[in-house]
């Protein structure tokens, strides 16, 4: 695999890795949106 391919390959499973992030992010806080908006 030749260099640029390497740090296209590396660039493109940082952008997934802040994606699957910002999912479970936004999960944990919808989650504790509606916890919060049952117990009251």
């Amino acid at each position: 695999m030749t260099p640029e391919e390497e740090t296209e390959l590396a660039r493109r499973r940082k952008q997934r890795n802040y994606v699957l992030g910002a999912i479970l992010v936004g999960l944990s806080l919808l989650f504790y949106f509606i916890t919060i908006a049952r117990m009251s």
